[in-house]
């Protein structure tokens, strides 16, 4: 009963699996030149990089997508936890609860830091 269940699952990661693995193999297979000069350039929309030609980030960028990712993977589990209210019991409430908490110290964290006032 419990395969049953997780079986799309499972057949959905081993699709998710193969299809990057096989295009990889293929992709090396089907290639004309095996070995692009252009490949081991900068890519600068086609153009050949002229001089030093390394793109500085902040540390900013690093820091909105690692918390952008944190929000999306939060909201995920706030979702599921809706859909099931009512069936959750009480530890399991508080437990959501708890982990709102930590969100929410993390975020106030974030917002007290100066660095990151942007967000």
């Amino acid at each position: 009963m419990l395969a049953e269940q997780y079986m799309g699952v499972a057949v959905f990661a081993i699709i998710a699996l193969l299809i990057p693995t096989l295009f990889f193999f293929l992709s090396r297979y089907f290639r004309a030149d095996k070995h692009d000069p252009r490949g081991e350039t900068t890519y600068e929309c086609g153009e050949v990089p002229i001089g030093e030609a390394q793109i500085q980030f902040h540390f900013q960028y690093y820091m909105y997508a690692i918390i952008f990712v944190a929000f999306d993977l939060v909201t995920v589990f706030i979702l599921l936890w809706a859909l099931v209210f009512a069936d959750i019991s009480d530890l399991g409430k508080i437990y959501m609860l708890m982990f709102l908490g930590i969100l929410l110290a993390g975020v106030g964290y974030a917002l007290k830091k100066e660095e990151i006032i942007w967000i």
